[in-house]
Parts: structure tokens; sequence; C-alpha cells
């Protein structure tokens, strides 16, 4: 059954994430919530609401990279969102008034549920108990958030080829946090003369080893743009930058910093097309930023010149799997690396999340089939 949920400002304002908080859903953003956080700008409110206000509409706008919020763009976990525009002329309840921003929302609530196929489940999600009261009496299926929020259970799965780096989140947050201000001060002052060197060395010694290396990636791009290594070493960096802001709970700077790998993943790519282990990671960034099709294609490469590829056949299960809920085909690939990987004891560890995938992507496949023919015999 597909889940449409539509969001209430004060839901939006209490955690901006909450637009990539649930999975294969659409999630609809009534127009007059857009205008609500808009007025926030200029409004004098607490501080923090402001900027948790000014969060959503980054987030909104990293996400309208991908196309039309009207018309609807990709989620990851395949899921959409999109913004609805309420019809004057649509079907509205009585007693709902166009000059309160409260009935706005709701008449558009309710017309999302009325244009809504059949099968659909569709919710309204509330922290506003007059709103919450008044879409019950309308017939609107309603909830508070955190009542049903759900977790990406796709990141918990996808696999690399390797993991070049492993970025402490707490050091993570300094490194990203002055690296503008100091190429800034490096680069474009004609005061300051250009390179590592000019570095003072006690912010150096604040870095990792591995923002270090960043740090050199990043002077070395100055002076030659398409260094392969230093791409490849900015594209590991937002990989890893991916997965420490993301489970720290920061979708918004986890879905920028997997913007920023794919294009570094894409620029080395342009210069060494051959290798499959970074095309891999390339393959996953996109899905982490809801481009599935293209995640797809990617690892499909891959897997043209390298039909082994074990992380490669894994993660195409997943994108199957999650990304467009094609369960014969996520259930084929896990099977694929079931039948790779058992033999090998270096491959241990992703023979059982193998394993364990394959059970629910076919426990999936019977929730949403009513029965599945396929067994799960490759898993004995």
């Amino acid at each position: 059954m597909k889940r449409v949920v539509v969001l209430d400002t004060n839901v939006l304002l209490s955690d901006p994430n909450v637009v990539l908080s649930f999975p294969t859903a659409e999630v609809v953003i009534p127009e007059t919530v857009l205008g609500e956080l808009d007025k926030l700008k200029t409004a004098r409110v607490d501080p923090d609401l402001r900027f948790r206000g000014r969060e959503v509409s980054r987030l909104l706008f990293e996400l309208s990279e991908d196309g039309s919020l009207v018309d609807g763009v990709a989620l990851a976990d395949g899921g959409r969102l999109r913004v609805a525009v309420l019809d004057s002329d649509g079907p509205l309840p009585e007693g709902l008034q166009a000059r309160n921003a409260d009935d706005r929302i709701l008449a558009t609530a309710f017309q999302v549920c009325d244009a809504a196929a059949e099968g659909c489940e569709v919710t309204l999600v509330t922290n506003d108990l007059n709103m919450l009261l008044k879409a019950q009496t309308l017939g609107i299926p309603v909830e508070r958030s955190g009542d049903g929020l759900e977790g990406s259970f796709a990141r918990r799965y996808i696999i690399r080829p390797f993991q070049r780096y492993k970025i402490p989140i707490g050091i993570l947050a300094v490194a990203v946090a002055v690296f503008a201000a100091v190429l800034i001060a490096i680069f474009i002052s004609s005061n300051r003369p250009t390179g590592v060197a000019s570095i003072p060395t006690e912010f150096k010694a604040l870095l990792s080893v591995q923002q270090q290396r960043a740090l050199d990636a990043l002077v070395t791009l100055q002076s030659n743009p398409d260094d392969p290594q230093a791409l490849l070493a900015m594209a590991n960096f937002y990989f890893d930058a991916y997965q420490a802001t993301s489970q720290g709970g920061d979708r918004v700077s986890a879905l920028q910093a997997a913007r920023q790998g794919v294009r570094y993943y894409e620029r080395y790519l342009a210069t060494t097309p051959t290798d499959n282990d970074a095309r891999a990671d390339l393959a996953s960034l996109l899905f982490y930023a809801g481009q599935t099709d293209q995640a797809i294609q990617q690892v499909s490469t891959v897997l043209e010149s390298d039909p082994d590829h074990v992380n490669g056949n894994f993660n195409l299960g997943i994108f199957f799997w999650q990304g467009r809920r094609d369960y014969d085909g996520a259930i084929d690939q896990m099977k694929k690396v079931i039948t790779l990987t058992e033999d090998d004891p270096q491959q241990h560890s992703v023979l059982e999340q193998a394993r364990l995938v394959l059970e629910r992507i076919e426990n999936d496949a019977k929730s949403a089939n009513g029965s599945t023919s396929t067994t799960g015999g490759a898993t004995q």
C-alpha cells in the first residue's frame, strides 16, 4: 500500500529532517506551509526557530536541483517529495476559511485525500492539537510527529568495496566548519601565498590525518583541477562525511555531502572510467541522494565489466528493493551475492548480511503480494 504523508509547518520546524524520514512514501508539503516558513525570515521570533526555518528552506532548495517540487522529486529509499497547491475550485469541507493558514493546510490535506488513488494511505502529520482534532472531525487520517516515523533501513546495508577513510563525527564537524574560511583566506586573498605550507601549523594540528589529506587534495586541485588522485580523495572524503552526518542524524548535511561526493566521483571517473570500486561508490551516493535510476545505471556499468563484483551485485539488490520495490530483481541479486561469497572466508560478513537482507526482502514481498513463489533456499 502506497503511503502519502502531508506535513504541517510545526512538524518541519521541530525537525527539518522529517522530510527524509518516510522511506518509500510520497511526502507532501502544502504551499501554505512554504508561505509560513518564508514569513519567519523577518518575523520577531526565537532565533532558533528562524534557524530551523532556514534549514527546511535549504533542504528544499537542495532537493529542487533534481526537478520541480510541484511535479515531485525523488527521495532516497524510493520516496518522493512534492509541494501541493490548494485548488480553490476543488472540494472543500464546510467550516474551513480560506483566510486561515491552518484551514488552508487542512483543505490541502483534504484534497490530497480526495485525489488519492484507491489503496493509498494518506496521513496528515501535525503537532498542533487543534489541527489534529479538526482533521479528525473532517475524516482526515492524522498522527503526531514521531508516532509513525521510520528510519532508513537501506542506508544501514549499503556496502563499499573497501573503507578508505574513517572520520570521527566530532572532528569532522570541526574540519568542515573551518575548511571554507581557511581556503578563502589561502586561495582568494592576494596578500597570502598559496599552498598548504601557508596554513597556520596550529590549524593543521586540529585536523585528523584524513582531513589533512582532504586539505592536501583541495590544494592540489587549485593548481590541477583534473588531478585523479586528488579528485578521488575528495570524493571519498564526502562519502565518509555522508556516513558520519547521516549516522549523527543530520540528514540535511548528509544530503549535501552526498551531492558533493557525486560531483567529485563524476569528475574522477571522467579521468579514470575503469575504476569499478569508485563507480560503485558513486552509485551508492546517487541512491542516497534519491537518484535511484542513475544509481542503477552506474552499478550496472560496473557489472557489465565485472559481473562478479560482489558489492556491485549486493548494492544493486538494495537499489531494486528500496528504490524500485522490484522484489524479484532484489531477491535474484542477493542470491547471486550468496553464491559468490559462501565459499570465501574473507567475505563471511557480506554473506551473512546478504542472507539477512534476503530474508527481509522476501518478507516485504509477501506483505506486498500476499504470497511469493520465491523461497529463501539460497540462505540455507
